[in-house]
């Protein structure tokens, strides 16, 4: 679910969102590693293998990221 007031906002796709859009501006790359990028979030805000996929297709749905060369995440900001 996107957005549900029964649920802690930690856990929402916008509040997840916005930790891996920060994860990425925070970098010069415009490619980033699928599982790398993974760490990286881990690192700032601990988050499931299933959660971080949805956030991904959620970026990918708003145009915030793409599918690059050989399956990598590219940023499109």
């Amino acid at each position: 679910m996107i957005v549900n007031k029964n649920i802690n906002p930690e856990r929402d796709l916008y509040y997840l969102g916005g930790k891996v859009i920060e994860v990425l501006n925070s970098s010069k790359n415009q490619e980033f590693d699928y599982f790398e990028l993974f760490v990286d979030v881990n690192k700032i805000d601990k988050i499931s293998l299933n959660l971080y996929s949805l956030v991904l297709d959620w970026l990918f749905i708003l145009g915030a990221i793409n599918k690059g060369n050989k399956g990598v995440i590219k940023k499109c900001f």
